[in-house]
């Protein structure tokens, strides 16, 4: 199959683009197809537990909306191969569009979904690990005072670093022998306030939890 590479993101703003994506289905695909891709329908079906006529019908629509496309334009049936046409994929997290706002939730909402589920998946395996995987994994979270620019800035920061394992992704000529595929998530967002704070001296706060334990 050819060795396209792919493009850096990709960038939906259409509600309908929006919503059909917002699918677990549609998401699972697509990133499968950016680590294992390209692929066909088959396959599609062997690496979701999906049949194949549903993984079709999927990979269509993620088509139309420019997600995936033909890896050999012109191969026909359900055995033709697809591939991802970016490496990832980006939304409003604004608009004065009611239409685009909503569905920009909607797509947030069910990403956030996905990989909750997948990090409790994680946790019920992880015993399985080697001992050193154990202890490389990181969960941990801070509160910090940020202005939204320096929320920005940091955000960008670690996109940086992020950056520099990306080409490992698409060649495995660059993985080392060791290296896993690691789900590596950091978000940033404003922390509601308590509904009822407490009344009276503020209660003595917690030890911070270790590097790598849970909070």
């Amino acid at each position: 199959m050819p060795d396209k590479p792919l493009d850096h993101q990709i960038h939906l703003s259409d509600p309908r683009a929006l919503r059909a994506y917002a699918h677990p289905t549609r998401m699972a695909l697509v990133g499968l197809l950016r680590m294992e891709g390209p692929f066909t329908a088959t396959r599609a079906a062997e690496l979701t537990g999906e049949s194949v006529a549903s993984c079709s019908y999927h990979l269509r629509i993620l088509a139309k909306y420019g997600l995936v496309e033909e890896a050999e334009p012109g191969a026909a049936g359900r055995e033709k191969p697809w591939r991802a046409t970016a490496s990832y994929t980006d939304w409003p997290t604004y608009s004065t569009d009611p239409a685009v706002a909503d569905a920009a939730e909607a797509l947030s909402v069910a990403v956030a979904e996905s990989q909750f589920n997948r990090l409790m998946r994680a946790r019920e395996l992880r015993h399985r690990l080697p001992p050193e995987w154990q202890q490389a994994e990181t969960y941990s979270d801070a509160i910090l005072y940020l202005t939204p620019e320096e929320l920005s800035a940091l955000g960008e920061r670690i996109n940086e670093v992020i950056a520099e394992y990306a080409e490992r992704g698409q060649d495995p000529a660059h993985r080392p022998e060791a290296a896993r595929r690691v789900a590596y998530l950091h978000t940033g967002y404003v922390a509601p306030e308590q509904p009822n704070p407490p009344a009276g001296p503020a209660p003595a706060p917690a030890p911070a939890p270790a590097r790598g334990e849970e909070p």
